[in-house]
């Protein structure tokens, strides 16, 4: 039986993969809930996921189905709530974290112990994931980053919605539907009592993620492939790394499952761990890529500590390129998250004019404001 935060991130997978828009931040708040409120039943364990896990009124009907797939939950009876056959009192045996069939550790005896030494029960420490959610992934070991994991991949990137080219029927609409409205007005003797009207489609916009795979970046590169990773399963995504030279990753980690993902990525990159031409490899997506049409109207994330060989003004004439094509730029540095930096560095210098916003995404929780960087709508600059 898996400890809490594997429940959490498996049971929020399984939502995922329903349809249902599920990010670290409510995984945790997930875990949380049921760390503080400790549910005997499994109509408490269900409200506690609807209130972290689900946000619009149309969630409630997939999230029960996959409520009871994954506990394997039915609407307990009040003579079996909280009694030894309900599933979520022998799932959780009341002490959220705890095995069943394990010793009690500490905090169980603490709680056992509570009436009889007259103490407060003292609260369990928090999950693993939580731990290391705020901590920089420089800092993390292999076996915590593989930790980690399960959590970014329940990441999901959403970019702003645009305009499409095909249309929905709607009651209020800008645009009368003709065709729709004569067809109509066959059954009402030829005259058109009711005029049809319709609305444009929307559809995401695309997601561009171009990382920095260079000597400085280092430290941060094995976390940066999870995220890259999730960014390829989004709708639209593309992916590059760049170094010395522009790599489309794209199709590898479309194609392959997590682990072998990242170690073809290590492998297609030959520039990994090198020297820094982000203007050279700048340039060379706006000739290759951006003029075909990948950049327009798309969302461009550039993960670099800014770090670059060549003249910051060459730096400056792409990125300002970049950004005319660009419905929004969101530039990901690791390095800002110390509240000692400054951007002297020249090629940051040269690329933060053009960029909509700067976030550090150094951490699991400091990915919250880059998920929110990348749907928050376009700023005039």
């Amino acid at each position: 039986m898996p400890d809490l935060p594997e429940l959490a991130a498996s049971f929020t997978a399984a939502l995922q993969d329903a349809g249902i828009a599920v990010g670290p931040d409510r995984t945790r708040s997930f875990a949380r809930a049921v760390t503080v409120l400790a549910p005997s039943t499994t109509r408490e364990l269900r409200h506690c996921a609807l209130a972290t896990l689900v946000s619009e009124r149309e969630q409630i009907e997939p999230f029960d189905a996959v409520f009871r797939q994954v506990f394997g939950a039915r609407a307990d009876s009040p003579v079996q709530r909280g009694q030894p056959g309900d599933p979520t009192r022998d799932l959780l045996n009341t002490v959220p974290g705890r095995v069943p069939g394990t010793r009690p550790g500490t905090a169980d005896r603490h709680r056992e112990a509570g009436p009889q030494s007259g103490k407060a029960p003292v609260p369990l420490a928090a999950s693993p994931l939580d731990r290391l959610a705020g901590r920089d992934f420089a800092e993390l070991s292999p076996e915590e980053l593989t930790r980690l994991s399960q959590a970014m991949h329940t990441l999901v990137l959403r970019t702003p919605t645009r305009p499409s080219r095909r249309h929905r029927t709607a009651q209020r609409g800008a645009r009368i539907d003709v065709r729709r409205t004569l067809s109509a007005s066959r059954r009402t003797g030829g005259y058109p009592l009711r005029l049809r009207r319709f609305v444009p489609r929307t559809r995401p916009r695309d997601l561009v993620v171009l990382c920095d795979i260079s000597g400085s970046m280092e430290p941060y590169a094995r976390a940066m492939l999870q995220l890259l990773y999730c960014a390829s399963r989004a709708s639209r995504a593309e992916v590059f790394t760049f170094a010395t030279r522009l790599t489309r990753l794209t199709p590898v980690l479309r194609r392959s499952g997590p682990d072998d993902a990242l170690a073809q990525a290590g492998r297609a990159a030959p520039d990994w761990s090198g020297g820094t031409r982000i203007a050279d490899c700048l340039a060379e997506f706006n000739e290759r890529f951006g003029r075909r049409g990948m950049a327009h109207g798309a969302v461009i994330a550039i993960i670099s500590d800014g770090w670059d060989t060549g003249a910051p003004a060459d730096l400056a004439t792409h990125m300002a390129r970049l950004s005319r094509v660009a419905y929004r730029v969101v530039w990901v540095n690791p390095r800002t998250a110390s509240p000692r930096y400054r951007p002297l560095v020249g090629g940051m210098a040269a690329a933060l004019p053009y960029c909509d916003a700067v976030v550090s995404a150094h951490s699991l929780a400091a990915l919250d404001d880059f998920t929110a960087a990348l749907s928050a709508p376009r700023r005039r600059r």
